[in-house]
């Protein structure tokens, strides 16, 4: 991974423990003293925002290690494990306020919110959704699923914290707000760890090249070795930023065999110039009808 990449990550994995261990603070405090368990809830949701941006700085330094003999595609499959990390804290998080608040509706208990509760709250969302933002950003430009789990991560408790501002200011009219607000960031948390968790399990169980990667390799094939026809059979693993490529090429069965050497290496020249990725690319003779 490129060092200017590192350094965004671990940027935003710095700012956004930092931030999240405040919020969290603020947050526990107005939620006990108001005895609402969606505000607890938040709360703790927030601190898991900062535990997941701890495993998000773990990930990227793992990742940024170059390659050895025990891991000779280097460590860029960190990163991905760090999103099942994060999506794996979630899903405990979110399950065990779902629990809470059936609780809290079954014992029929209600919150004494505050104005004070309703100004952090209102902070809450307007920060985190600028952390949400920035994650999603950083995440787009360094190709990062954990940046991207860390966003909507952030994004997750925006939306929770806005939907109980919401409920906090009917809270006064109706008992059960405060229950049916806990379940509904206990869906937001459980949603947010399903996605994450399903986009870094397909990338490590390995996904198909796609037909956007498959176009690009095809355009670089017929720009640099035109001899080389009918390009099939792509397998892409990646690690990280870096891909590994294995393609099928057809050739004239009759092209000698230095020839077929210098154009299959001068393709995969070209896709590790354009792609970054190190290409395997096995020679098979055309077919003739």
């Amino acid at each position: 991974m490129q060092e200017s990449f590192r350094k965004l990550g671990y940027s935003e994995g710095i700012a956004s423990a930092i931030i999240n261990t405040i919020l969290f603070g603020l947050k526990i405090w107005v939620g006990i003293k108001a005895s609402s368990i969606a505000m607890t809830a938040d709360a703790w949701h927030t601190l898991s925002d900062t535990l997941t941006s701890l495993v998000v700085i773990l990930g990227f330094w793992i990742s940024g290690r170059p390659k050895d003999e025990e891991h000779p595609f280097g460590h860029g499959r960190a990163e991905v494990i760090a999103a099942v990390v994060i999506a794996t804290l979630l899903a405990v998080v979110g399950a065990s306020f779902f629990r809470d608040s059936i609780r809290q509706l079954i014992e029929r208990k209600n919150a004494a919110f505050s104005t004070l509760s309703l100004i952090i709250f209102s902070i809450s969302v307007l920060v985190k959704e600028a952390l949400a933002r920035f994650s999603l950003w950083a995440g787009k430009k360094t190709q990062s699923q954990s940046l991207v789990a860390d966003g909507w991560h952030h994004r997750s408790d925006a939306l929770a914290s806005l939907m109980i501002v919401v409920g906090a200011v009917v809270g006064k009219y109706v008992w059960w707000i405060d229950g049916v607000l806990g379940i509904g960031v206990s869906a937001l948390i459980l949603y947010a760890a399903y996605d994450i968790a399903k986009s870094a399990f397909n990338a490590l169980m390995g996904e198909s090249a796609g037909a956007f990667l498959s176009g690009e390799i095809r355009r670089i094939a017929a720009e640099t070795s035109p001899q080389l026809k009918d390009i099939h059979h792509i397998h892409v693993h990646r690690y990280g930023d870096h891909l590994e490529i294995t393609l099928h090429a057809r050739m004239n069965g009759e092209t000698n065999i230095q020839d077929a050497h210098n154009l299959s290496s001068s393709l995969e020249r070209e896709l590790k110039k354009e792609l970054n990725a190190d290409t395997t690319v096995h020679i098979e003779p055309e077919k003739h009808a």
